[in-house]
């Protein structure tokens, strides 16, 4: 049994992009049918333009300007439907790879490089509104579904939800992955859900390997079966189908949203690059089970799926200058950043003056105008 067999699995679209849905899918296909060229082709430019920056954000790393760089190749059709799902009202915790996540919600591609580089703690500014309620990321595994939970919380106390106005009423989701799955904050983090009944989504992605463990290994059943256990309504989607991905957290966030409580997915997908530029994934996976993803590129799927709607040759090639034109850009942003100057490392240890870090800073700074030329 491989790990999209589930019967309960919901698929719109079969890996070569014909519309074959499975029987979990049928409540979903109205939301489907309703959508309009336009809305197919903007999940499409997304994942396009978000794996051009995420493929030049790895050379960038490899390029020594970033000091890590988390690729998201191969999980863009998770992020992007559940992204585009979600109301402008609604509040964003990422992980540590929704790349395209943020950029739809309006976060600069560049504050994530800035973020990679060492120039910033947090990369934005979540109470910005061109942010669009979209929290920072969270390298700490888990963590961000127990901040989730607590604004999700906040939202009930505060009446902001199940008031029945899908235009007032607010919802939260949460990303996070297989790995993190495991951790005691993502269960600590449901428990409370389920007791408040919080307006949330949380949103698995599941990549099958926390950086070189299977996931057979973390877990004997699906892990959407976990929510479940706390009584959190939970189905599995095919990760790799935007469209399946787009209607099943459009149907949850709407639920949450009204007052239905929290409610869980988990998508199955594949990272079909490294854990992070820091790994090596050809030491514990094989290449059979490389390419038998890779038939199942997201990216390939919905393209199939378009161009059997009567999509042009214009439309795919000017989606792929939109992407190469953020790359572009991103590539040329990144080279003007600079570094951090040094005096930064001592601003901030103390909230008020310090007379050692002042004689350490005095220290350092003699130290550095030694040496020929100097330094800043």
């Amino acid at each position: 049994m491989t790990p999209l067999d589930d019967p309960a699995l919901v698929r719109v679209l079969a890996a070569d992009g014909t519309l074959a849905p499975t029987p979990a899918a049928e409540r979903y296909l109205p939301l489907i049918d309703a959508l309009t060229d336009a809305e197919l082709e903007t999940f499409y430019r997304d994942m396009v333009s978000i794996r051009a920056f995420d493929v030049q954000a790895t050379n960038l790393q490899r390029q020594g300007q970033l000091a890590l760089w988390p690729p998201s190749f191969g999980q863009e059709a998770a992020q992007v439907g559940s992204a585009r799902a979600a109301r402008a009202q609604d509040h964003v915790f990422p992980s540590y790879r929704e790349h395209v996540v943020t950029r739809i919600r309006g976060v600069d591609p560049l504050d994530i490089i800035r973020l990679m580089r060492g120039l910033t703690h947090g990369g934005w500014d979540p109470t910005d509104p061109k942010n669009g309620n979209t929290h920072i990321y969270t390298l700490v595994l888990g963590a961000q579904t127990l901040h989730a939970t607590g604004l999700a919380m906040g939202l009930v106390f505060d009446g902001k939800s199940g008031s029945g106005d899908p235009e007032r009423d607010e919802a939260v989701i949460v990303y996070y992955g297989d790995g993190a799955s495991s951790q005691g904050d993502v269960h600590e983090a449901m428990v409370f859900a389920a007791s408040f009944q919080t307006p949330e989504v949380f949103f698995l992605q599941n990549n099958q390997w926390a950086i070189s463990v299977p996931v057979a290994t973390q877990s004997r059943s699906p892990l959407y079966k976990r929510g479940e256990g706390y009584g959190i309504p939970s189905l599995q989607v095919d990760g790799n189908d935007v469209l399946a991905s787009y209607a099943v957290s459009k149907v949850a966030l709407d639920e949450a949203r009204a007052g239905g409580g929290p409610r869980a997915i988990e998508a199955m997908t594949y990272r079909m690059g490294a854990h992070t530029t820091s790994d090596d994934p050809t030491k514990y996976r094989t290449s059979n089970e490389e390419k038998a993803w890779a038939g199942r590129d997201p990216i390939a799927r919905m393209r199939a799926y378009l161009e059997g709607r009567g999509a042009s040759q214009q439309f795919f090639d000017d989606a792929d200058a939109e992407g190469a034109a953020l790359a572009d850009d991103v590539r040329v942003r990144t080279n003007e950043l600079g570094g951090i100057p040094r005096v930064h490392m001592f601003e901030s240890v103390y909230s008020e003056a310090h007379a050692l870090i002042a004689e350490e800073q005095r220290w350092l700074d003699d130290y550095e105008n030694s040496m020929e030329g100097g330094a800043q």
